[in-house]
Order: structure tokens, then sequence, then C-alpha cells
């Protein structure tokens, strides 16, 4: 496949690594059994969500969209510095969400301390019974290592993306090596000269304006015409 097709497969790739991480934060991560009576009301059974075992998921993932946003209109060498960015978010969305998943009695503990009263993490560890992970974690880390390949493939093609026309520049070399006006600027500049009078079919040469010959003006280019 060429270079120049991975722009739409690379943006997409941070698009959907960031979703999924987004997406996963909103889910429950781990269910909670408490010891009996250790909740007050009695409830011995927990729900914890992303956003209270790994809240800096949900930052990194929007990260990663507006990233994807300014990928779409960025010239060469941003993407490049972008692409390298979006790896590192990748990175960080893997690391966030595998600490949480390597230890779930800490990712917990903040759950456990606002229905038991309970703070610290030795005595909100002693009122678990047991923890039960769920397949979102693994959710996150996929979007996390999404996110590192599309930002690896950015920097890897990124110089070869073509460039929107917007940002290419209007202007050109004319034929006698001067820079010639954009066509939208002379456009404007025809416009211009209508509303103040000119005729924009009159050159203008160093002694004043020319009219442009006629083709079928007195016959000039008449072939039966005897004087030719």
């Amino acid at each position: 496949m060429r270079l120049e097709r991975m722009k739409l497969p690379s943006i997409l790739g941070i698009l959907a690594g960031s979703g999924l991480g987004l997406l996963a934060w909103s889910q429950t991560w781990f269910t909670v059994t408490l010891v009996d009576g250790a909740a007050a009301g009695g409830a011995t059974t927990l729900e914890v969500g992303g956003a209270t075992a790994s809240p800096a998921i949900a930052a990194l993932a929007l990260a990663g969209l507006a990233l994807a946003g300014a990928l779409a209109i960025a010239g060469p060498l941003i993407r490049i510095v972008l692409g390298l960015l979006a790896a590192v978010l990748g990175g960080c969305l893997v690391l966030a969400a595998s600490l949480s998943s390597a230890d779930p009695v800490t990712a917990v503990s903040g759950a456990v301390a606002e229905a038991t009263g309970v703070a610290g993490g030795e005595s909100t560890a002693a009122l678990i019974a047991s923890i039960t992970a769920t397949a979102w974690p693994v959710v996150a880390i996929a979007g996390g290592v999404l996110v590192v390949l599309a930002g690896v493939l950015v920097v890897a093609t990124g110089r070869a993306w073509p460039t929107s026309r917007r940002y290419g520049g209007g202007a050109r070399l004319a034929a006698d090596g001067t820079r010639a006006a954009a066509t939208s600027d002379r456009a404007v500049d025809d416009w211009d000269g209508l509303s103040r009078g000119d005729d924009p079919t009159v050159e203008t040469s160093a002694t004043g304006p020319v009219e442009r010959p006629d083709s079928d003006a007195d016959g000039a280019n008449d072939p039966s015409d005897p004087t030719r």
C-alpha cells in the first residue's frame, strides 16, 4: 500500500483507540465483595468503574481525540510531532490501565473507603473479601496499544501524506521567473477594475491601454482578402 494512503488509517486508528479508552473508562472495571458488616447499611458488593479505578484514562483519551483532529490538517513536520505525541499518549493509556489491573486492591480502595468510612490502604484491604475484574481494563489496554501503533504509523508515513490545497499556497512562478499572483488574487483585481470602470479586455502597455485585436475585425484574418 502506498504511503500517502496511510493518512486515513492512521487518523482512524487514533480515533478508535481513544474511543475505546473513553468507553472503557465509563464502564464497570471491578466488582468488590466486602466482608460481612463492613459497609454501612449492610451492602456487601460494590461495582467500581473506570472513573474510580483509573481516572487518568478519560483525560488521555480526550487528548487523543483532539490530537486526531489536529493531525487531519497538520503540515508534514507537525505530523511527525503529533505522531510522537500519539505514541506517548497511547503508552500512557496502556500504563494507566495496566497499573489498575495489576493492583486492583489499590484501584478500588477509594470506593471501599467511601462505602465503609474506613481510610488507609491496609485498612480498606482488610475489608475486601474478593475482587472480580471485568473485561473493560483489557479493552482500555487494547485501545492504548492501537493508539501507539497509529502514532508509529504517522511518524513512518506522515511526510508522504497529501497536503491540503488550503495550505499549499496559491502563488506560483511565472515563465520569466517572477512570482505570479494567485488565481484568486487576479480575480479580485479584475473585479476591482470593473468597479472602477476599467475594461478587462484592454491590455495595458507602457504607453497606455492597447485594445486586444479582434480576430474578425476588418477581415484581418479573412483568407480571401486580396491585400494579404
